[in-house]
């Protein structure tokens, strides 16, 4: 096997010491960890200076590059003024900015902003939030939530409640409140002679009926608006969100949209609610909000609910805290990228970059061994067939022999499954992108050829 990462004594100190999240440690005894030195745009480089394109953003969250010099910058100039005060009882100006900012992006509809440091807590706050705000409106037994069907919120307890995925909740089920879970609107669920349309309108008819029976006991109904990220890369319609909406509307239940993922551009909108032409009640945000520089996530919520714990009463109060909340370096890293967004024009020109992630990714269109392929912005998803041919390859090691596959091709692609997808930062030139897609296929050709990296 290729050695990534020729500095085997950090990657010995890394396996005694640290303990690394979603991993099953002793599988680095297959597959070495990769120490990084170092980032430049798009680019990762390892100790032994080996190169890999980030085709994955870092697990979704670097949107404009690896050391990018205005975010750089942003902070440098923030550090040194305030590098964090607490916010329970102050305030500072990136915080006051932000909020301000971000509640403009929704045209007002959510404009106070409860901050945290990664996305599980900003769903944890949106969940809190509905179930004391219907306790408070003398609604008390609505308490339950609505999740999706192989929909993923987060990995602490609250979000885990929501997440249906089993390799996450199967140790920890009984700690759970027990949700409601509703069909995906996934659309390659489609039965073969049924359309689009169709399958959408029974996905929401699924959620109709559980709300006709039940809306009286629940709270919330979470999704991942447009794609379902964790989920393999799902994707559904927007018209499933608009009829959602509608649904919560007439029987008062929240929604709840958990754009950690999607939201910040990922869909080709700002959020992708915007493609629905709708406004949650709740609307998460993490990821690339900073840039990917430092760990931040923020719950958006409507007047209605603010107002609900506006009293004089700290008792009354939305009782909910964390010790780096609204940290003012990565407030000013949200800004900073904010700002790249409105200066450099990037919704805009992440158009014509989607459509060269598409032609770059062509090959993956007619190849018989691939299925579903799909796109969503600046997501791009296909799915690897699981037939008797490649019985063999496609087993629980195909991701990461796939990932490994792509290390020696000089590509960081993380498979969910056999879901390969891309999720590449807002910088990549069109020779890069074709430079991406050419690695990704040389990864897929060798592992369904191998079945094991070398």
């Amino acid at each position: 096997m290729t050695n990534i990462s020729s500095n085997a004594a950090w990657v010995k100190r890394s396996l005694a010491a640290v303990w690394h999240p979603c991993t099953q440690m002793k599988q680095h005894e297959l597959f070495p960890l990769v120490a990084i030195t170092h980032g430049k745009g798009p680019w990762l480089f390892t100790a032994n200076d080996h190169a890999i394109l980030d085709a994955i953003s870092s697990w979704w969250t670097n949107l404009f590059g690896h050391a990018n010099p205005k975010i750089n910058q942003a902070i440098h100039a923030q550090l040194e003024k305030i590098e964090h005060v607490m916010l329970a009882g102050f305030t500072h100006p990136p915080v006051v900015e932000l909020s301000e900012k971000l509640s403009a992006l929704t045209q007002g509809n959510l404009g106070h902003a409860f901050y945290a440091s990664d996305g599980a807590s900003a769903v944890e706050i949106a969940l809190k939030m509905s179930h004391h705000f219907w306790r408070k409106t003398g609604q008390a037994k609505k308490n339950q939530f609505v999740c999706l069907a192989n929909g993923y919120h987060g990995e602490t307890l609250g979000a885990l409640a929501v997440t249906d995925v089993a390799i996450f909740r199967q140790a920890y089920g009984d700690l759970l409140q027990t949700v409601h879970t509703v069909m995906s609107p996934d659309l390659r669920q489609a039965l073969p002679d049924e359309t689009a349309a169709e399958f959408t309108q029974r996905a929401v008819a699924d959620v109709a009926q559980l709300f006709a029976r039940e809306h009286e006991h629940i709270a919330a109904f979470i999704v991942e608006p447009l794609v379902q990220c964790a989920g393999q890369m799902a994707m559904h319609s927007p018209s499933y969100l608009q009829q959602i909406r509608q649904l919560c509307d007439r029987y008062s239940i929240h929604l709840i949209a958990d754009e950690i993922a999607v939201g910040c551009g990922r869909t080709g909108l700002f959020f992708a609610c915007e493609h629905a032409g709708i406004w949650p009640d709740f609307l998460t945000l993490s990821k690339g909000i900073s840039g990917g520089y430092l760990p931040l996530s923020i719950s958006l919520t409507t007047d209605s609910i603010y107002y609900a714990f506006y009293h004089a009463d700290l008792r009354e109060g939305f009782l909910h805290s964390h010790s780096y909340t609204g940290n003012p370096l990565a407030c000013a890293a949200a800004l900073a990228s904010l700002a790249i967004f409105s200066s450099e024009q990037v919704l805009e020109k992440n158009l014509g970059r989607a459509q060269e992630l598409n032609q770059a990714f062509a090959w993956a269109k007619t190849d018989e061994r691939i299925e579903h392929f799909r796109q969503q912005g600046m997501i791009l998803a296909f799915d690897v067939k699981n037939t008797a041919q490649h019985s063999a390859a496609i087993t629980p090691h195909f991701a990461p022999q796939l990932f490994q596959h792509g290390l020696e091709a000089g590509v960081l692609v993380r498979p969910i499954g056999n879901t390969v997808y891309v999720m590449p930062p807002y910088i990549l030139s069109a020779e890069e992108t074709q430079l991406m897609s050419s690695r990704i296929r040389t990864a897929v050709d060798k592992t369904l050829a191998t079945g094991r990296p070398r």
